[in-house]
């Protein structure tokens, strides 16, 4: 029988261009930024203050994939992670590494621009997304970056106007992080076991995350249906969808209920959008 790293070593090496788009983790950095943008239009900032908010979260999110690709890289070559680019024998590490350091300057020059106070927060939700790449995700408290990161992010867009967020944007936020990370290892759970990383889900068990998710999740929801109030068609109707969705973090299988899980995190940014 192979080893995971004669499978590795058996695979060509990436392009530059798919192992930058591949480590940076497109999907979850996509879903924050697009929530970013939602959040900026209900807000009402003005178009260029949004542009720079969307552009210092992508920024901020590329940091914090490539980063973690780059510091579990020895950890994926021990598991034979075939879907992690890095891992592959003549990866171009070098040029991921270059790739988040000029990231990393972008994002603090982008966050900055937004205003000191604005500005330090997001540092502070990027910072708190790599200390989870750095330790805190083989911990009991792998939940809390994602609910600092989450939760300041709704901070970031009010404060960027001169203002304090709505009470519901941070803890419907911050419930929605601790979700979409109880779902996120769903499918890395047997190679976590492995290499030793044993976060909240990991200590929760496979049969008790989606579940824990899902209860999570509906709580963020009721927690912005509460906040926003909006007309009663509009609550009936996210109801209906929200509950449809948690179906589907309880029932789904591979990503899907992490996919429910973003789909969820829209729906209610969509809801801050028609509040407003």
């Amino acid at each position: 029988m192979s080893s995971p790293g004669s499978a590795l070593a058996a695979r060509p090496a990436p392009s530059v261009v798919r192992t930058l788009v591949a480590a940076s983790h497109p999907g979850p950095a996509l879903a924050v930024t697009v929530l970013a943008g939602l959040l900026a239009l209900a807000q009402g900032l003005p178009p260029a203050t949004s542009a720079l908010l969307v552009a210092a979260v992508l920024a901020g999110q590329l940091t914090v994939g490539w980063s973690n690709d780059l510091v579990d890289r020895a950890r994926d070559r021990a598991a034979g992670r075939t879907d992690k680019p890095l891992a592959v024998d003549g990866a171009p590490v070098a040029v991921v590494r270059a790739a988040c350091a000029l990231a990393v300057l972008a994002c603090v020059g982008l966050s900055l621009a937004l205003g000191t106070a604005a500005g330090l927060v997001h540092l502070a939700c990027v910072a708190s997304a790599w200390a989870y790449n750095l330790g805190l995700k083989a911990t009991v408290w792998s939940w809390l970056p994602y609910a600092v990161s989450f939760g300041g992010l709704t901070a970031v867009v009010t404060l960027a106007d001169g203002q304090a967020p709505p009470w519901w944007w941070p803890l419907g936020a911050a419930l929605l992080g601790v979700g979409a990370h109880l779902l996120n290892v769903l499918p890395d759970l047997a190679d976590d076991a492995a290499t030793g990383v044993r976060g909240l889900p990991h200590r929760l068990g496979p049969r008790r995350i989606a579940p824990v998710a899902a209860v999570v999740l509906v709580a963020a929801s009721a927690v912005v249906l509460l906040g926003a109030a909006p007309p009663l068609a509009v609550t009936v109707g996210a109801a209906v969808v929200v509950l449809g969705l948690g179906t589907v973090v309880v029932a789904g299988r591979g990503r899907a209920p992490f996919v429910a899980a973003v789909g969820v995190a829209l729906v209610d940014a969509l809801l801050l959008v028609v509040a407003r």
